[in-house]
Parts: C-alpha cells; structure tokens; sequence
C-alpha cells in the first residue's frame, strides 16, 4: 500500500467554539512518545504527522518525554499546529508549576488548550472548584495568554463529566469513545448530547482500546474503529498515539477516506 501523499488535505471539523478547524486524525501523547530515550523515533513520527497536515497534537506531563519530543521537533513548525496539554494536580499553585515546567519542556510560550487531566470523582471536582483549587490557575493562565482555551478530559465516569461542564464552561471534552462504549457507562449516551447543547468541542480517544478492539481477534480494523468514533454527532476529532511513521500515514489515511455510518 502507497503512502499518503502530502498534497491530499486531511478534512477538518470546527473544534467547538475555539475557531480551529482540527484535522479529523490527530496526534495523541501514547506510542512512541509515551516513551523516554526515543528521540529519534519520536521526533520522526511527529515530522510525518505535521508533514501530512495533521494539525492536533496532544501531550501531558504523565506521558513520559513526550513533551521533550514534541519541543525538539516543533521549532519553526510550532504554529502549524494546535498544541494542547494537561494538568493532574487538583490545585492552583501545583498547576502553575506544572504549566511553567510544560511551556520549558515544550519550547513554546503558550498552549493552545490546557485541559484538567483525567476526572475521576465527584471530590476530586469539589477540590479544583474550591478556593485553591486547580480551576483558578485555568482562567489565570488563559487571563496571561499562556493558555487560549479550556477543556477536561475523562475516562471512567461520565457522571463526573457531566457535573464539571456544569460548573463550568469548557471549551473542550476529551473523552473516551470506541465501539465497546455503549455497553458500560457510555459517554457518548450521555455527556455527548450535552456537550453538543453547550457547544463543548468533543476529542475522542480510546478509539482503538490500546489495541484491544483492533488486533489479531479483535471486533474491528483500525479504520472501522475510527469511522465508528467519527461518526457519533459532535466528534471533531480523534487521537491516536502511533509508534511508527507508517502508523501515522495508515490513520491519516483512514480519516482522508472517512465516510459516515448510518446509525451509531
């Protein structure tokens, strides 16, 4: 099978209310940049990404050096892209300091989206909304210009989702979606209408399960697994971590031939 030409554009999705268009393939912080000491490799997959015009990249400080990789191989190529990261810590001051440390590693002086990483529990969102919580150094940073938008991110329960885009208006959602979702806390039966009421901007992930759903035995191919994704109303985009280059050009060649199913 050829690889992707460069001429041939990704198709693009409004990402909310943020004015991006994203790429319908992204780039996302697991593969090979979820790895340390693999520069090289990582640094290679990042360079075919933007090559091919994927215009997404996600990270987060608990992903090994993949912030390192990804401030190496910016450079100049740093506006290309919509460049988005996280915080864990649930409080302002450590959240500072984590998005000082982010900004250093990443080489950038700003993030396009910072996002309160991973929401488990209805304490942990009491935590960041009190008064030293984790939700003061969102709006500061953005007040700064070291941040332009707002999200969170969730994998167990929608529940916990729900509440926080209550509390507060998100720009975005990265949420765990795939063909498995329906049968066990399903977002996308839950906070996807809601965010879509909002105008919440939604990024999937999980969309292959850590490969569960798409290797040998698996329910589906990488390709059916991302049109599933991809087809549920509100979806702007999906991240995939890739360990290879060709792992790259076979998702961006998934979404270039992306079509729509009928009923997910």
């Amino acid at each position: 099978m050829s690889s992707p030409s460069v001429s041939t554009p990704i198709p693009t999705r409004p990402l909310g209310k943020t004015g991006h268009a994203v790429t319908l393939f992204a780039l996302g912080g697991e593969g090979v940049l979820r790895t340390h000491g693999h520069m090289a490799e990582a640094v290679a997959v990042i360079h075919r990404a933007l090559d091919l015009g994927v215009n997404y990249c996600d990270t987060a400080p608990a992903y090994a050096s993949s912030m390192d990789y990804y401030g190496a191989a910016l450079g100049d190529r740093r506006s290309q892209i919509f460049l988005a990261s996280k915080t864990a810590d649930r409080s302002r001051d450590g959240s500072l300091k984590i998005l000082d440390d982010s900004l250093r590693r990443l080489r950038t002086d700003h993030l396009d989206l910072w996002q309160l990483h991973d929401l488990r529990s209805m304490s942990e969102l009491d935590t960041i909304f009190s008064a030293r919580g984790a939700i003061h150094a969102l709006t500061e940073a953005r007040e700064q210009g070291r941040v332009r938008f707002l999200g969170l991110t969730g994998h167990h329960d929608p529940a916990v989702l729900f509440e926080a885009m209550r509390r507060f208006d998100f720009d975005t959602m990265l949420v765990a979606l795939n063909v498995a979702d329906v049968h066990r806390n399903s977002f996308a039966r839950t906070v996807l209408p809601d965010a879509a009421r909002r105008g919440t901007g939604v990024i999937g992930m999980k969309v292959f399960a850590a490969g569960a759903l798409v290797g040998p035995g698996g329910l589906c191919t990488p390709a059916e697994a991302m049109n599933y994704v991809l087809s549920l109303a509100g979806v702007s985009t999906v991240i995939i971590g890739c360990r290879t280059p060709a792992e790259v050009e076979a998702n961006v060649r998934a979404a270039r031939e992306f079509t729509s199913l009928p009923e997910v």
